[in-house]
């Protein structure tokens, strides 16, 4: 890793949007991104520190305005841009924005970034640029050379300076753009929601013309905001761009595609991520993790209710909160299969390692979820939350991390490029199908650890205050639903050692979590249980053998049934049936030649 020539820092607010570009960089063998930061200030913090032990350990910053949509958030960005060039003079800096405003773009320059890249961009040419600006030249939007530091066209110009005036001076322009953001944002995500439900395998006929309905309402409101909110320069701008690339919507639209001495290149994006490769790919190790980890990234801006019968402890937390403790489990697995590599672990030690790997994972995601010096007030005492839930982790070692299945196969495969075997079938590394099944393994390996994580939390601290206010979701928030929360808990978890366990071993199948595009829902798969089934005892071995005994008798009992039931219809239909048929016409006839006879009477 240190004689890698390209090192990065990534300074973004969209966590996601940062993990789904470290991991796609990581294909290239002379770029290492060496920290990233959330905010300017842990920017200055980290490039301060690594000033500190070694100059020359970053020579490329990659950053965005703030989160590119907030006025006084990308005058921040442009701060910290004038503010690096004056402390760094001689430090590089590639904006990789989904600002598209020529203004912007001219106050960036003018503030000393060196090149400009548009979110969306092939990885391959972002690594061309970042080399190009690495090595003195400057690049922005496109335009590459170390000569080309200044606008082609006049026009271009006075197309910036005209922008970055209304941008500036208009107090009206900025509140009708800011309007203009704030309803094309509340429009898109509630675009994106209708998205994915027509996505749901399934869904009734009704239903998908009601959705279809709705989507072309959100598209022709969109339309309609911008042409009535929209400035003239911004409706040039939005037509441009619509042109260019169809969606620009951080990392889930952004094609990060494979360098191109790879075999065979692959994408990124919300829209490829469910293609299937027809046939199987010479991918290296490292590059089955980036495309795998890729798609999972994605599937993280799905929907996170749990759509299950089985509660689960994330429930407990709001849906932010949720992702970005899926996010952080996500980036420790990337970690730890990082030091896997470096430490040269051979395929025989995984099993002997995967328990030890897992319970680093776990540690490491709670430590940074709740922060490592974070307090709560208990009683009279003031505790450490990371250190107070760590002394559990004998427990939740046993309840949940060494009952996560297929970790082993898992990390066969993307460490050693191993078939994948899995439903009593072998499926060729790097083929859709191999991809396909490790997704969902390494889904389930995400939720359960995150589970996990909120264990000991809930067993120790799930009322305290703090701890709600600043993690729970709302409608779980008072003492009264919580314990109803843990109760349901608790009940899963006897529920499934005595009954739905042993069950599932008999049926030699796991019941895995995966990211559904409705939410979090289950699958289940086969695999060979044979060795857990001759382990079982006790409430356990019961169970298995009433199913074997249902299984036995059931077939005898229905045909048993069937008889007797086959005997009773014949009885009711053909015995008792005809009598009362008999009777029925014997008193109808009877009351038939009473009525005659008193006609004849009446006659007389």
């Amino acid at each position: 890793m240190s004689d890698r020539s390209l090192k990065l820092l990534l300074i973004d607010q969209d966590p996601i949007f940062r993990l789904g570009l470290r991991v796609a960089l990581e294909e290239f063998s002379n770029l290492q991104v060496v920290s990233e930061a959330e905010t300017d200030t842990a920017a200055l913090q980290i490039l301060a520190q690594l000033a500190q032990e070694n100059p020359n350990q970053v020579n490329l910053v990659v950053l965005e305005l703030g989160n590119s949509r907030s006025l006084s958030s990308q005058q921040l960005g442009l701060q910290l841009c004038r503010h690096l060039k004056i402390q760094y003079p001689n430090l590089p800096l590639l904006l990789l924005s989904s600002v598209q405003q020529q203004g912007l773009l001219l106050a960036a320059k003018a503030a000393g970034v060196d090149g400009y890249c548009p979110k969306g961009t092939p990885i391959s040419e972002l690594v061309t640029t970042m080399q190009d600006v690495i090595a003195g030249g400057s690049c922005w939007d496109g335009e590459t050379g170390k000569e080309n530091t200044q606008m082609q066209r006049q026009g271009d110009r006075d197309y910036a300076v005209e922008n970055l005036s209304a941008f500036s001076q208009l107090p009206f322009a900025q509140l009708r753009k800011h309007l203009r953001l704030s309803g094309i944002g509340y429009i898109d995500a509630t675009l994106a929601e209708v998205t994915a439900q027509l996505q749901v395998p399934g869904l009734p006929l009704l239903d998908r013309a009601l959705l279809a309905g709705q989507r072309r309402e959100l598209l022709a409101a969109r339309w309609l905001l911008n042409r009535l909110l929209a400035s003239s320069l911004e409706r040039r701008q939005n037509e441009e761009s619509s042109r260019n690339v169809s969606a620009r919507n951080h990392f889930s639209s952004a094609q990060l595609q494979s360098p191109t001495n790879s075999l065979p290149s692959t994408s990124i994006s919300k829209s490829d991520s469910t293609q299937k490769q027809d046939t199987p790919s010479l991918l290296s190790p490292r590059s089955l993790q980036a495309t795998l980890f890729a798609s999972c990234i994605t599937k993280l801006q799905f929907p996170l209710q749990n759509v299950t019968a089985i509660p689960l402890e994330i429930d407990i937390l709001r849906e932010e909160k949720k992702r970005d403790l899926l996010y952080l489990v996500l980036q420790r697995i990337a970690d730890a299969l990082d030091e896997m590599r470096a430490s040269v672990v051979k395929i025989h030690q995984l099993y002997e390692l995967k328990n030890t790997v897992l319970l680093d994972v776990w540690q490491a995601a709670a430590t940074n979820f709740f922060g490592k010096f974070s307090r709560v007030r208990v009683g009279n005492k003031n505790l450490e939350i990371v250190t107070f839930l760590l002394q559990d982790s004998v427990v939740v070692q046993a309840e949940i991390l060494n009952k996560i299945p297929l970790v082993e196969e898992l990390f066969s495969y993307l460490l050693f490029q191993t078939d994948l075997q899995i439903e009593n079938t072998s499926y060729l590394a790097g083929s859709s199908e191999a991809k396909d099944h490790a997704e969902i393994i390494l889904e389930n390996l995400l939720i359960q650890v995150a589970n996990g994580v909120i264990y000991p939390l809930l067993n120790s601290l799930a009322d305290v205050e703090e701890i709600k206010q600043s993690f729970y979701d709302r409608q779980l928030i008072s003492t009264r639903e919580i314990e109803r929360f843990r109760n349901n808990l608790s009940w899963r978890y006897r529920i499934r050692n005595y009954i739905n366990e042993p069950k599932a071993i008999f049926e030699s199948r796991y019941e895995l979590f995966v990211f559904a595009p409705r939410g979090i829902a289950t699958i289940s798969i086969y695999a060979p249980r044979g060795q857990e089934l001759a382990q079982l005892s006790g409430i356990g071995l019961v169970v298995t053998l009433a199913i074997e005994f249902r299984d036995a008798i059931a077939p005898r009992i229905q045909s048993l049934l069937s008889f007797f039931g086959s005997g009773v219809v014949f009885v009711l239909t053909r015995v008792v049936g005809r009598g009362i048929g008999l009777i029925a016409r014997g008193i109808l006839q009877g009351i038939g030649s009473v009525s005659l006879t008193e006609k004849k009477n009446k006659k007389f």
